[in-house]
């Protein structure tokens, strides 16, 4: 069985709408071992004979036999698994790629194909060609002619049945291309069989066999006398079966390789593209934050307040007789005693002016019992609270706010200095924690004194204006509302038909009310940063486009030498990925550091939480993933001989 045998083969090109001819039926078969050369005029249609043959191109009409395939059946993934593991190519522009060493060019072929112990064959077939000593040297630095055997090495990586040499001679000198004959020559009897396109009848002499094209038909077939040695027989080995190579971590290797490469040869266009996935990630990471911050913030305000208390202030609910009704000291008795209640705590608040020395302000004086420090998260910054004895001889003592203080004391400390409420005397034993604002009323505006020195000295009030109750945890504060109702209405005598004379409010909706409000914020800030997300996303899309447009001929390289659409797609894939992930690092540090700034230089709350890195992260690796999806199937459905041919 011959190894190569076509039938009729016919290739027609359209070129702006008309039918171009280059084969015109071409039949004939090559055994095994034999060194053939076809020859021609430019335009005769041999190296479009010869590249049908390598499988880089496909007839119009007839039969092409490869070892027994009829290659009109096979579908991309086969052909590439024929072109690596049954051909090996040797190309007139070398081809080789770029930034890549010989030692790697010569291992490419070895990773499509999964093949292991790949630097050892390398070093091997480099040594085979003479060049063991230009393993590390890049194309650049490699005469034509070495080149040319860099790419003769290549073609053997994985031990094919048939080298095919496109015009293998033609951009070297003449010593040179005697150097690459003497090793094409030297494969042959090795046992390979070797099939060159030449116009150069001193070329074409080396080989047994000549094949004269013209006009896209096969002219004469010239046999020559054999010169293999007599130990060579040519051997029939049967096709090999189709198995696609499983990705290997060598492979994942190489992509990522080549990916740096790529982003190392052009820094500046890369760095634009890594700058807005960058900035996409910095922004996503520090609105995030400021969103994070702002609900902690809002949650230490809350608790502050305390989420499982409840407010009671008394109104005139009623008409006639039981129209104002004041909180009573036997309500507080009876209130304290209710079930999951733990603590009580009357207040009385008002007005007043504050003096110290020749500074005086205007502001709200809070009586309050021992148990407002523990019910509202509220101990004295610095100094003490007042105790319960001191409550009960309504002791002239009294703990400022932060905004007091800067008024009255400015740097100074206030400790033990006496200021006047209302021209009564009272000693700072205290100062309280700062609250900051709650709606219109700053809370550190505000002088806190014992309950009943309020009422008595200060104030000149009865009772108290309103009353905390503390809950024993949030899931009471139904029950315990609803009972201070009910025990409300039984102390006041107060009809069925009659509405309630006070309002009982608990802070649950108002935490509700808070955190849907920052986790609505902290989403829109979210959102508008992922959107800069998405537009360093389509950066990255036509970054790559541009890059496959650049490379079509390496793309065209690689599918040559073995590598399927599988192989092309994932190379390309990891290259916007690692683009992405670059950018996505970048980003961690830009966002961290953003948020770090506002947090200590604007006093903003900002909180980088490890799940909004991980997301926003993430999020930048698929916008990778996503938008060079369709460069890089753009990338790996391309002909490979279209894609040589690309300028």
């Amino acid at each position: 069985m011959p190894l190569i045998e076509v039938s009729e083969l016919t290739k027609t090109y359209r070129v702006d709408g008309s039918s171009v001819p280059v084969l015109k039926g071409i039949s004939l078969s090559i055994e095994e071992g034999e060194f053939v050369a076809i020859v021609g005029r430019s335009g005769s249609g041999k190296s479009t004979l010869l590249q049908i043959l390598g499988l880089l191109d496909k007839p119009s009409s007839g039969r092409y036999l490869l070892a027994g395939r009829d290659t009109s059946t096979l579908d991309d993934e086969e052909t590439a698994f024929l072109r690596s593991r049954t051909i090996g190519f040797v190309f007139q522009m070398f081809n080789l790629l770029a930034r890549t060493s010989a030692l790697e060019n010569v291992a490419l072929p070895m990773v499509y194909a999964g093949s292991l112990n790949r630097l050892e064959r390398s070093k091997e077939l480099l040594g085979l060609v003479g060049l063991s000593d230009r393993l590390e040297h890049a194309p650049s630095q490699l005469s034509g002619g070495q080149q040319q055997r860099v790419a003769i090495a290549r073609s053997l990586a994985n031990s094919p049945r048939i080298i095919f040499a496109d015009e293998p001679t033609g951009n070297l000198a003449t010593e040179q291309a005697n150097e690459i004959m003497a090793q094409l020559e030297k494969l042959h009897s090795r046992g390979l069989t070797v099939i060159i396109v030449t116009h150069d009848p001193e070329i074409a002499a080396h080989a047994e066999r000549v094949l004269h094209i013209k006009d896209g038909l096969l002219e004469k077939d010239v046999k020559g006398a054999s010169r293999r040695p007599p130990a060579y027989t040519a051997k029939e080995e049967p096709p090999a079966p189709f198995a696609r190579p499983p990705v290997s971590l060598a492979a994942l290797a190489e992509y990522a390789r080549s990916a740096l490469r790529a982003t190392a040869a052009n820094k500046t266009r890369s760095f634009l593209s890594i700058l807005g996935i960058l900035i996409g990630v910095g922004a996503v990471i520090a609105m995030l934050a400021i969103g994070r911050g702002a609900q902690k913030a809002m949650e230490a305000r809350i608790r502050s307040l305390g989420s499982n208390l409840i407010i009671i202030y008394p109104t005139a609910g009623s008409k006639g007789p039981h129209g104002y009704q004041p909180i009573t000291w036997g309500d507080v008795r009876a209130i304290s005693k209710l079930p999951h209640v733990t603590a009580v705590d009357p207040n009385s608040n008002g007005q007043a002016r504050v003096v110290y020395g020749n500074k005086n302000a205007d502001t709200s004086v809070d009586g309050v019992t021992t148990a407002y420090p523990a019910m509202h998260d509220a101990q004295p910054y610095y100094g003490r609270f007042f105790t319960e004895a001191e409550n009960l001889r309504m002791a002239r003592v009294a703990l400022l706010g932060q905004t007091v203080v800067a008024e009255l004391f400015g740097r100074k400390d206030p400790m033990g200095k006496t200021i006047t409420l209302n021209r009564i005397g009272f000693e700072v034993i205290g100062v309280m924690p700062a609250k900051g604002a709650s709606g219109f009323r700053d809370q550190d505006d505000v002088v806190v004194v014992p309950l009943m020195t309020a009422l008595r000295r200060v104030l000149g009030q009865t009772y108290p204006s309103m009353m905390y109750v503390q809950c024993d945890n949030e899931s009471s504060v139904a029950k315990v509302t609803a009972a201070i109702h009910k025990l409300w209405r039984r102390r006041h005598h107060i009809l069925s038909q009659q509405s309630d004379s006070i309002i009982v409010r608990d802070l649950s909706s108002i935490k509700e009310l808070l955190t849907g409000t920052t986790r609505t914020m902290t989403l829109l800030l979210g959102i508008v940063a992922a959107i800069s997300l998405l537009v360093g996303g389509i950066g990255i899309m036509n970054i790559m486009l541009v890059s496959v447009s650049e490379r079509t001929r390496e793309i065209g390289l690689r599918k040559a030498i073995g590598a399927s659409r599988q192989a092309v797609l994932l190379q390309f894939l990891i290259e916007s990925t690692v683009l992405s992930f670059l950018g996505g690092v970048a980003g961690i540090l830009l966002g961290w550091s953003v948020a770090f700034g506002m947090s200590h230089f604007a006093g903003w709350a900002a909180i980088v939480s490890p799940e909004s890195v991980m997301l926003a992260f993430g999020f930048s690796v698929g916008v990778g993933i996503v938008f060079g999806f369709w460069p890089a199937r753009k990338a790996s459905l391309l002909s490979p001989i279209e894609a040589l041919r690309y300028e």
